[in-house]
């Protein structure tokens, strides 16, 4: 049996660069929001019920959804907002429930399932074990600023759309502290898979 990994974090906690260190040892990573833009895409269920739900002005030339359109149908619109991810939830899951069974008949040790809001989407079921990585409130706001040149104000108004990590930090199974070096979260990372016998102790 494969142990089923959930890791999460906040807005620039930097969740993608622990999740790179799983892909470089090799253990499967299944990323939700890349799966969330592959179900999307056209010939896919979801795609055509998204068409066939908001019309098809919200297609860009290239017949893609066009993202930032279909963003402003439902900013505003909590019944348009639920529809869609009716519509998209379901698909994701699907899709990461089959990765998940590939790596599982592979008889991996484990396998990743990276979903950014693990625990505001109520997913922790699918999981066996949370790992959050962490940083305080001041570290991840410069990080957030500097990432996407945003104004201190809508880095801290970003941050607070989010569960706090504090909080998330209270619901996990394991925390890695990434406010330091590269290099100290990797060895919290290796000590973790060790001390879980996903790797063997050197």
């Amino acid at each position: 049996m494969s142990l089923v990994i959930g890791l999460t974090g906040g807005i620039a906690s930097g969740k993608s660069t622990i999740s790179a260190m799983f892909t470089d040892l090799g253990i499967t990573v299944i990323d939700a929001d890349i799966e969330a833009r592959l179900a999307v895409e056209p010939g896919e269920k979801a795609y055509n019920d998204i068409v066939s739900h908001f019309g098809t002005e919200i297609l860009a030339d290239d017949r893609t959804i066009n993202r930032p359109k279909l963003g402003e149908i439902i900013f505003n619109n909590e019944e348009k907002r639920l529809l869609l991810n009716s519509i998209v939830h379901p698909a994701v899951r699907e899709r990461m429930a089959q990765k998940r069974a590939k790596a599982e008949e592979a008889n991996e040790k484990a396998v990743v399932l990276d979903i950014p809001l693990l625990f505001e989407s109520k997913l922790t079921g699918l999981v066996e074990k949370i790992i959050v990585v962490y940083v305080d409130e001041k570290t991840q706001l410069e990080r957030l600023m500097k990432r996407n040149e945003f104004s201190e104000e809508e880095a801290y108004s970003r941050i607070k759309s989010q569960m706090p990590l504090k909080g998330k930090v209270s619901l996990a199974d394991a925390v890695i502290d990434n406010s330091g070096s590269i290099e100290q979260s990797r060895q919290q990372l290796m000590d973790l898979l060790t001390k879980w016998e996903i790797l063997r102790a050197e």
